[in-house]
């Protein structure tokens, strides 16, 4: 694997770059920002000064949002940059961000397979249980994609939620053909 300043050379490339003033009250309006900005997978280069990687989909969004910073009487300006130094630096930062992202991932899915386990050894093998398992590996899942689709430069921390999330998918699957087994004895 590549290091940063490698990965900086190798895909340099222009950000998008938010700069952005809201008002300090009432205070919910910034959480507002400050939630919309994590959701898109922005970094903070310094206290209200956000970056992102180029996309469509990026764009629009930080466009959307500025319209909404000066719609709270706040002021926002939008700039595509290329970084003339430091560029290893916010890469960095970006990739940092997607690995905590997938370490979070996986341990959400430690807790996924103990709770599976837990069902095995109290013997609870329920449909109710099944499903309430189904949907929880779903949100993982669903998770999962949202911050793979942020990760424009393939952190490499999401290998490790990879490997995590296909054992909670055998777990699961685990899981399931002992609740049909004890399904069709019951009957």
């Amino acid at each position: 694997m590549p290091e940063p300043s490698e990965l900086a050379e190798l895909r340099s490339t222009e950000w998008l770059i938010l700069v952005y003033k809201v008002p300090s009250e009432p205070t919910r309006l910034r959480a507002t920002v400050w939630r919309r900005l994590r959701t898109l997978g922005a970094v903070y280069l310094q206290n209200s000064v956000v970056a992102l990687p180029p996309g469509a989909a990026r764009e629009r969004a930080l466009r959307k949002l500025r319209h909404e910073i000066t719609a709270m009487s706040g002021t926002a300006v939008l700039f595509r940059s290329s970084v003339l130094a430091g560029e290893a630096d916010v890469l960095g930062s970006y990739q940092a961000a997607r690995d905590d992202e997938y370490e979070e991932i996986t341990d959400r899915c430690q807790d996924f397979l103990a709770q599976v386990e837990k069902e095995h050894v109290a013997e609870h093998f329920t449909f109710a249980e099944l499903e309430e398992n189904e949907v929880d590996l779903v949100k993982l899942r669903g998770w999962f994609d949202k911050v793979r689709e942020r990760d424009v430069f393939d952190a490499p921390g999401r290998a490790a939620s990879e490997v995590a999330l296909a054992a909670c998918e055998r777990a699961l699957e685990a899981y399931a053909a002992r609740v049909y087994e004890v399904e069709s004895e019951g009957h």
